[in-house]
């Protein structure tokens, strides 16, 4: 589980396949621990000094754009949350549901508004003042039109992430707040009795 509060960007050193190595400033990172890369959970396969190496599956490949990522490419990197830790943003699985496309990017008054064109089938997940995570930055929802929705980005997170490098036609991984899929879930089992 994971909070969308980005510890550390990190960049891409090396591609193999379905295989990323990647450079950062985390420390204490093992074999075997999750990390969010881009808002995507992935297992450290190899852990060694400032680098890890992570495998990608089919299904990563089909629903995120770490497959697209090439050396030199920069990552928003997240551990998961030590029970009892302080948790800062929303919950996050990792479980990316799609690629969202940035449609419009406006700087206001030292921060940024960016419009997010997602799949229409996730739009009815998007609520006003709701969450999403998008390459693994827990945000608040600003507006909501029928194919896309606004996110109001401050300079810390600007700063603190890759989201500030993002222009328009750029792809980000989007995931929908995970308690709206449940009772979405469950309230469609009662309706179905």
């Amino acid at each position: 589980m994971f909070t969308g509060i980005v510890e550390s960007v990190g960049r891409v050193t090396g591609v193999s396949g379905m295989r990323l190595e990647i450079a950062c400033d985390l420390d204490g990172l093992e074999a075997g621990d999750s990390i969010c890369v881009n808002g995507v959970c992935l297992t450290i396969a190899v852990a060694k000094g400032s680098t890890f190496e992570a495998n990608l599956s089919e299904e990563t490949i089909k629903r995120s754009n770490l497959g697209s990522l090439e050396p030199s490419s920069k990552v928003n990197l997240e551990r998961p949350i030590a029970a009892g830790g302080r948790f800062g943003g929303h919950f996050l699985q990792g479980h990316v549901d799609a690629i969202a496309t940035v449609k419009q990017v406006e700087r206001r008054n030292g921060s940024v508004e960016m419009w997010i064109e997602a799949p229409p089938e996730l739009m009815h997940y998007v609520v006003e003042k709701g969450s999403v995570g998008l390459d693994g930055i827990s945000l608040t929802v600003t507006t909501i039109d029928k194919d896309s929705f606004g996110v109001s980005l401050v300079p810390h997170t600007l700063s603190a992430s890759t989201i500030g490098e993002k222009r328009i036609g750029d792809t980000m991984n989007f995931e929908v707040d995970m308690i709206a899929k449940y009772i979405e879930r469950l309230l469609g089992e009662r309706i179905e009795r």
